[in-house]
């Protein structure tokens, strides 16, 4: 009964996003009271931990937006300086094909930018890319989603398994576990990161197939799976390309690098064969007329991606210059080693706000290492310099980013509400665990038999719920080492795939679907993305969950 009562704000949002399809804004607010009243009745959780809970949802949602802004702001501003005319030159010049542009686009470039900055980061980026370049803007955002998965366990410098799945270390009876198997902590995690690079490599090789076939199917004038499978060698090499060097990067160094240094290898290998043609059948694919879209397929308002006609004609090199900076500044913020990043995160630029209303929520904004900030908007801001841009062109694009951002804000602020709800009604008068382990708990017991199958859908129900695949791996990390431990099976199997599946959970989770979606201008359209994305998505954690239960038979004694 307990799980049942639990479930109830998860399905709720399901159902009315995916089934009645409800736009998001309308439906976390309702998911939210649903979850207050179920923590206050049933729980009993105080009024103060609701609302200190509520509050520090909120807050954090704050620290997303301003990232969603960052993208759009930079994207309206390479719109109205010309960039993106350049930029869709330059990317002709590389091959006229759109399943060509949308591999390199949605997965290598993604990939690279979530290797660097992570938290939703590239979908908000190369969506409205795809856009300027001429993709639907809800292929777009489909597409940037999808491509954004099989790097997000690295992403953010390796943040999912150095920051999330490391919490499980503050128990002294994992870590004595743990040490008892000869681990330290630190070469712990690294071997959760092979573990991880595994399934990832394995699927991350078919991705960019799955990607083009997609968007063949879905977006082509033919609505064929044929016309995507002429590429499947170009794309087959496209993934290897990545996974080859991502797997070797995560057994040799950790998982720091993997994602943004195979991203790096992989554009280079990559944008080199497709203009030498290498692999590339013979005709060239692309979308139907645009007068021919589906009403459903366009943006409901001008977006960033939208290029007009009499915007200035600059260089490509001036014109990609914004990225090249923007890659940089997260490459030389997120290295621990060059000492930026501590400088960033120090006390001196972060803003806190501890013990919030007297519960022992820690609030804090380190307003300069976010990518919103120091790299999005301070790029921005250098843009209009670089690009010579006049007084009325930088009015109209700050003005059109802020009322873009303002539709997503609701949705966040409601969501992570939820979210911290549900996490913390632990904190309660009536002893039972919270909402969020008590739903755990009863799936375990009822997937008990075939746990490594299943385990990955638990990182994909943390992702779905929190927006990110660091949040689930502190979620469920420790419960999924737990559940491992009392079924005998492999720690470090069951809690790579937890974090496996809490990467392939950002193609549909809630906050990466409203901010791809604000980025190209497709608000309301989640529900139909999360509906569409949750077929690769499902497939991605199969495959990890799979594999897992391979490994069981494989390797018995693994610890």
């Amino acid at each position: 009964m307990l799980a049942i009562l639990a479930a109830l704000p998860i399905l709720l949002t399901v159902v009315l996003m995916v089934i009645f399809n409800w736009p998001a804004k309308k439906v976390m607010p309702v998911a939210w009271l649903v979850a207050i009243v179920i923590a206050g009745l049933k729980w009993g959780v105080s009024f103060q931990w609701l609302t200190g809970a509520t509050i520090f949802g909120a807050l954090s949602a704050f620290n997303i937006l301003i990232i969603v802004f960052g993208a759009i702001l930079l994207m309206n501003t390479l719109k109205n300086s010309g960039a993106i005319k350049a930029i869709n030159k330059t990317f002709y010049g590389i091959s006229p094909d759109r399943r060509v542009q949308a591999i390199i686009i949605a997965f290598l470039f993604g990939a690279f930018i979530e290797g660097a900055a992570g938290f939703g980061t590239p979908a908000a980026l190369a969506g409205p890319l795809m856009v300027g370049l001429g993709f639907p803007p809800l292929a777009a955002a489909m597409l940037a989603l999808v491509g954004n998965s099989t790097p997000v366990s690295f992403g953010a410098v390796g943040t999912p398994i150095l920051g999330g799945v490391s919490s499980i270390l503050g128990s002294p009876e994992i870590l004595s576990k743990i040490e008892g198997a000869g681990f330290t902590g630190a070469t712990f995690l690294h071997n959760v990161g092979i573990w991880v690079a595994l399934p990832h490599a394995i699927m991350g090789t078919i991705l960019p197939l799955i990607i083009v076939l997609m968007m063949t199917k879905l977006f082509g004038e033919k609505k064929s799976f044929k016309e995507g499978l002429e590429l499947a060698p170009f794309a087959i090499f496209a993934g290897l390309s990545f996974v080859i060097p991502y797997y070797f990067i995560a057994v040799v160094f950790g998982p720091e690098l993997p994602s943004l240094a195979s991203g790096l290898i992989a554009i280079a290998i990559v944008v080199t064969a497709a203009k030498k043609g290498f692999l590339l059948p013979k005709t060239t694919w692309d979308f139907a007329n645009k007068s021919k879209w589906d009403s459903s397929w366009l943006s409901s308002t001008e977006t960033a991606a939208s290029v007009k006609d009499d915007t200035p004609e600059i260089s490509s090199f001036l014109a990609w210059l914004p990225y090249i900076l923007v890659s940089l500044i997260l490459v030389v913020t997120r290295i621990p080693y060059l000492g930026l990043k501590q400088i960033l995160t120090g006390p001196t630029f972060t803003i806190s706000w501890k013990g919030i209303i007297g519960t022992n929520l820690n609030y804090s904004l380190q307003y300069l290492y976010l990518p919103g900030t120091i790299a999005f908007i301070l790029v921005s801001i250098i843009t209009i310099y670089m690009h010579k841009m006049n007084k009325k062109m930088v009015k109209e694009t700050w003005k059109t980013s802020f009322k873009q951002v303002i539709p997503a804000a609701i949705a966040l602020v409601f969501a992570i509400a939820m979210v911290q709800v549900m996490l913390n009604s632990g904190n309660n008068t009536t002893g039972e665990v919270g909402m969020m382990v008590a739903l755990s708990k009863a799936t375990a017991d009822i997937f008990q038999g075939i746990w490594p199958i299943f385990a990955p859908f638990i990182g994909i129900l943390g992702a779905f719920m929190s927006g990110s695949n660091t949040t689930s791996n502190i979620l469920f990390s420790g419960f999924q080492f737990g559940v491992a431990d009392q079924l005998g099976m492999s720690k470090l199997i069951i809690v790579a795939v937890q974090v496996v599946g809490g990467a392939a959970g950002n193609m549909i989770c809630v906050h990466n679907v409203v901010a791809a979606c604000t980025t190209v201008g497709v608000t309301g359209k989640e529900g139909r993305v999360i509906r569409t994305n949750i077929i690769p998505c499902f497939l991605y954690a199969l495959v990890a969950g799979l594999i897992s239960y391979l490994v069981k038979f494989i390797l018995p004694n693994l610890f």
